[in-house]
């Protein structure tokens, strides 16, 4: 065949055929197969032929255009997604990210804010005593000998600093030491200092919770979450919402921290609680620490006294005895008891500290705090009874809530009726003071022993799940006996800092245990008050360990002299941010079952 008819067209098909094609008339056995023929129409195109020039240079054009597509993308993703070094793959030494803590109005309590560590990888440092001259220049507080030690191993990977600022991130680059960057990481920031540290905890330089919420939220599956590269960034993740007001912790940290010196105390500790919700709005531990720089949190005098912290309450305690005997019916508003001299039990004697010398009916044993009545109250339903109940009232078991520190209460090892006669006024059993606050709460609000939260909840969400612990009328004779102890007893001091209020409280000094004995001259100070006490909605606690007298108190350091003065400036200052505005004209008919038994006081 010659070349002018190489290309003509097929007389069956009128299509080109180019020279190495079989003829039509070939037997189709001999056809090549598809990869023959594609082999051979690239190795025509790669000829040097004119005709298959602008073939090629599409193709060229195109493999270009994938390979360096291919690359601008590999080099986006690397900028923004900086391979970590090798130590780091496996995603546990960079800090994951932590979601927001808001206040129960959104207010942020904590959050994440980016930065940057550095690190070195020490085999391709060419000069550790250099590379250690500069990085101590810049960062001048990294230990030069500990440094120099890490920069002369043979290792892949050290931390120079970890979360340094931008400034100090810049002047490291600006050194250009070969075998030192940057890895980003989040830090753990909080706006407002030590205001709610006790509630918050605070995170390590890792950012994994060590203390209260934060490590809350690792217990509940935040940390495993990090850990499978889910919880890179804090828009990942939803806010936390705590039942803290932010506004009326401050307040009543600063109402605290004056009193604390004032009173010279060793310590003090603040409490608001909904008693309808369970929810813990503010609480106020002092000493306190700053969780942006938590070098003192884990010192003795750091804990949260609320919580971990265990202690005889003094005389709030009468009020859950006075509840039991009401509510058990042997015991009524009007029921009297003896309260002359003494109640001698083998060779001790019970004695008031300021005693009537006179039989007392339950309304005046609340106001004038009698331990001898109390006692008998306890003694009439006996030591089972009383055990019975004060654990109805969760008093003796460790309380639990989201915060993973708390302790158990400290029990007499052997129960009997001389610890029964003491624990009915508070000495004897130790519990964490937010714990008694719940239970006398359930006194107020109805009977229902709501357990306290630190997240936002509603009142059906929580008296959906609490048990009824005393009756509605025994109830309303806890918050006539509370009020009248504000009107006539030691709550007095309280009430005049709360004009316009319509308050009910009860004060409670106990020794304090040193070593084994008690000693006269130490006290644990503690005032308890509900707000309104016709119908309460929030609980006031405050504790001070150790005041000292003054002055101005007559040398006296007990409670309502300071833990109550405290409590009623608390309570001025808070109620208004609460939605507890002063409302001049007391209520009409407040305690309408104590009227209709003429209990005492109410005429």
């Amino acid at each position: 065949m010659n070349s002018d008819n190489a290309n003509m067209p097929d007389n069956a098909t009128g299509t080109v055929l180019p020279d190495y094609a079989p003829m039509p008339e070939q037997d189709a056995a001999q056809r090549l197969s598809r990869r023959t023929r594609l082999w051979m129409f690239a190795r025509d195109l790669f000829r040097l032929r004119a005709d298959r020039s602008g073939q090629r240079v599409v193709l060229v054009g195109l493999f270009f255009v994938v390979l360096f597509g291919t690359l601008i993308g590999r080099l986006s993703w690397m900028a923004m997604h900086p391979k970590l070094p090798g130590e780091l793959r496996g995603g546990n030494t960079v800090a994951a990210a932590r979601p927001d803590i808001i206040d129960r109005n959104g207010i942020v309590l904590a959050t994440d804010i980016k930065t940057v560590s550095v690190f070195a990888e020490p085999r391709n440092i060419i000069d550790a005593d250099e590379a250690t001259e500069l990085l101590t220049a810049v960062l001048p507080d990294l230990d030069a000998r500990d440094l120099r030690e890490k920069l002369s191993t043979n290792r892949g990977f050290v931390w120079v600093k970890r979360q340094i600022t931008p400034r100090q991130q810049e002047e490291v680059h600006r050194l250009g030491i070969p075998g030192v960057g940057f890895v980003p990481e989040n830090k753990r920031v909080y706006p407002n200092g030590p205001v709610g540290a006790h509630i918050l905890g605070f995170s390590n330089v890792d950012n994994e919770g060590i203390a209260g919420i934060e490590k809350y939220m690792d217990n509940q599956g935040l940390k495993a979450l990090a850990g499978y590269g889910f919880a890179r960034s804090a828009d990942d993740l939803e806010p936390v919402q705590l039942s803290l007001d932010l506004r009326a912790t401050a307040a009543a940290r600063d109402e605290l921290v004056k009193g604390m010196a004032h009173f010279k105390a060793k310590a003090a500790a603040s409490l608001i609680l909904d008693v309808n919700t369970g929810e813990v709005v503010s609480l106020v531990s002092l000493p306190d620490y700053d969780p942006n720089n938590p070098v003192d949190a884990l010192k003795e005098d750091r804990i949260n006294r609320m919580i971990v912290g265990v202690f005889e309450m003094g005389s709030t305690f009468k009020a859950l005895t006075l509840a039991m005997g009401l509510d058990s019916g042997k015991a009524n508003i009007n029921s009297i008891y003896d309260a002359r001299g003494g109640l001698r039990y083998g060779r001790f004697t019970i004695k008031d500290y300021k005693g009537k010398n006179r039989p007392l009916n339950v309304p005046e044993i609340f106001v004038y705090s009698s331990n001898i009545g109390t006692a008998r109250i306890a003694l009439q339903q006996g030591v089972p009874a009383h055990r019975a109940f004060l654990k109805k009232m969760g008093q003796l078991d460790r309380m639990r809530t989201e915060m993973p520190e708390s302790s158990a209460p400290l029990l007499p090892p052997n129960w009997g009726e001389l610890n029964t006669i003491t624990i009915s006024y508070g000495h004897g059993l130790a519990v964490a003071p937010m714990q008694a606050a719940s239970a006398v709460g359930a006194l107020v609000n109805g009977g229902q022993l709501i357990n306290p939260t630190f997240l936002k909840r509603s009142e059906e969400e929580a008296r959906a799940v609490a048990p009824q612990v005393i009756k509605p009328e025994t109830s309303e004779a806890m918050r006539f006996v509370m009020r009248l102890n504000a009107e006539r007893g030691s709550a007095g001091k309280a009430n005049a800092y709360v004009p316009g209020y319509f308050i009910g409280g009860k004060t409670g000094t106990a020794d304090k245990v040193i070593n084994g004995r008690y000693a006269k001259n130490k006290n644990f100070t503690t005032f308890m008050t509900i707000m309104p006490a016709d119908n309460p909605k929030y609980l006031f606690l405050t504790v001070y360990d150790e005041p000292q007298g003054l002055p101005e108190t007559y040398g006296f350091a007990t409670a309502g002299w300071n833990a109550g003065v405290t409590t009623g400036k608390i309570m001025a200052r808070t109620a208004p941010l609460l939605g507890l505005p002063p409302n001049f004209d007391p209520p009409a008919n407040p305690f309408p079952t104590m009227a209709r038994l003429g209990a005492w006081g109410t005429r």
